[in-house]
């Protein structure tokens, strides 16, 4: 510790129990661990002295971004270091040319956002949980989100990176360059690696031009069998489109008496669909086409004004915060073929209450991905839950973590999405970069399968 403190400053190295609690416990509380200490260091160089110290002392790390995390990756399991990027919050100047930024690893997304918009530029992605979700834990996460549709997910806005490797070494990949084919791509690597190769400390990020014009429209269907038909329809009609977000009669009635807000349409639904869209020019007439030629969509509300569109989206973005306003819920991040959408969705209530009679299933998520958000509250075998869901993931064809990761939360399920082949270049990999295996144990593998 003393070491630490020499390097750090007494005022960054925090170990009282009510200072280090914010950092202990995740976003949905499910996951907490007691942390030795919470190390805040100010820049790279710190990042690495921290890292070099605990890896000569033996000391286990997990580094942390904004805690928006929802599968335990980035908290405590117990007596490790806390390592904070929230400090790395610097914003160089907008690359005009390049349509490029690099940021410090823990400056928040709506941060960053607004930095880029400052210069008629954005970022090609987005969530709700923007004011505190930081830039490092979202390439750690390869995060997603409401635009992957149009622009992909976290791995694709990112032209470089830097990281500190386990022993205290620096990695820099942040010429940004369109065409750089030396060896291997080790920022591609790093992104989606949650914190068990290094600890991100900088990113260089492709930008996206704005939108002159937006449209979005929640619409009400007759049922899940449509979601997929629509998306379809609308991904052939809108060049433009952006989002296409699911939920169901329950969610938005969760939501309505959650937020106190009016019913969107006249009459209720058994499962609602928002779609967004944008371009240089008015994309108004061209969702009007799509949706007048669509037997599947009953009913329309549709917004271009900023304030319509954001009164929209609340129905959509406060679904999470609504549903564990009930509890803490068991949470599933999964992703199924597009052909096994509907099938899937009509299944899942059905599936939970077979191994938990008491439990209340809540879903919603993003159809073009086919990534469902599984929320399961009340469960009294939360683990029965687990399992029968992501059996029935894995038997349609889809992934056990669609865009959350894997964390500590599915460590046991991982073999049901790779293959044992797959998982032995893993874990060479996490050895070759974390031979004593001090970052971020326990995420992605057993603490003991990687040493």
């Amino acid at each position: 510790m003393s070491a630490l403190v020499g390097v750090l400053g007494p005022e960054h190295v925090l170990s009282e129990a009510d200072v280090c609690a914010t950092y202990e416990v995740d976003w949905t509380g499910r996951f907490r661990g007691r942390a030795r200490a919470v190390v805040r260091p100010a820049d790279t160089q710190q990042v690495a002295a921290a890292l070099a110290i605990c890896a000569e002392f033996g000391v286990a790390v997990i580094p942390q971004g904004g805690n928006t995390g929802l599968v335990g990756g980035s908290v405590p399991r117990g007596g490790e270091i806390v390592l904070s990027v929230r400090r790395l919050s610097d914003l160089d100047p907008v690359d005009i040319l390049s349509g490029q930024v690099t940021v410090g690893a823990g400056s928040t997304l709506s941060a960053v956002r607004r930095h880029a918009q400052a210069a008629g530029l954005d970022v090609g992605i987005d969530f709700a949980a923007r004011e505190s979700a930081t830039i490092g834990g979202m390439v750690a996460t390869n995060a997603g989100g409401e635009q992957v549709l149009r622009h992909g997910s976290m791995r694709r806005q990112v032209a470089g990176l830097e990281a500190v490797l386990a022993g205290g070494g620096v990695l820099r990949r942040m010429s940004g360059l369109a065409k750089d084919n030396v060896g291997y791509d080790l920022p591609g690597l790093l992104t989606g690696s949650e914190g068990t190769l290094g600890v991100i400390t900088a990113v260089r990020l492709r930008l996206v031009s704005p939108d002159r014009h937006q449209v979005v429209a929640l619409l009400g269907l007759p049922g899940v069998d449509s979601l997929a038909r629509v998306v379809g329809q609308a991904r052939s009609g809108l060049p433009g489109l952006t989002s296409a977000e699911f939920f169901l009669a329950d969610g938005l009635q969760l939501v309505r008496a959650h937020r106190r807000l009016p019913a969107p349409l006249p009459a209720e639904h058994p499962a609602y669909l928002l779609i967004e869209a944008g371009g240089a020019e008015d994309p108004v007439e061209a969702m009007g086409a799509v949706l007048d030629g669509s037997p599947d969509v009953i009913a329309v509300a549709v917004a271009s004004d900023p304030a319509g569109r954001a009164a929209l989206w609340a129905y959509r973005e406060a679904l999470a915060e609504a549903i564990n306003a009930l509890g803490v819920p068991t949470k599933l991040d999964v992703s199924v073929p597009l052909d096994a959408l509907a099938t899937f969705l009509a299944e899942l209530p059905g599936l939970v209450s077979a191994v938990d009679p008491a439990a209340r299933t809540m879903l919603f998520g993003h159809v073009a991905e086919g990534n469902v958000h599984v929320n399961v509250v009340g469960a009294a075998n939360p683990g029965a839950v687990e399992e029968i869901v992501l059996r029935r993931v894995a038997e349609h064809g889809g992934s056990i973590s669609a865009e959350h990761g894997v964390g500590v939360a599915k460590v046991r399920w991982v073999g049901l999405s790779r293959t044992p082949v797959d998982l032995a270049a893993m874990r060479a990999v996490k050895r070759a970069l974390d031979p004593a295996g001090h970052l971020n144990p326990g995420v992605i593998f057993a603490a003991e399968d990687t040493c």
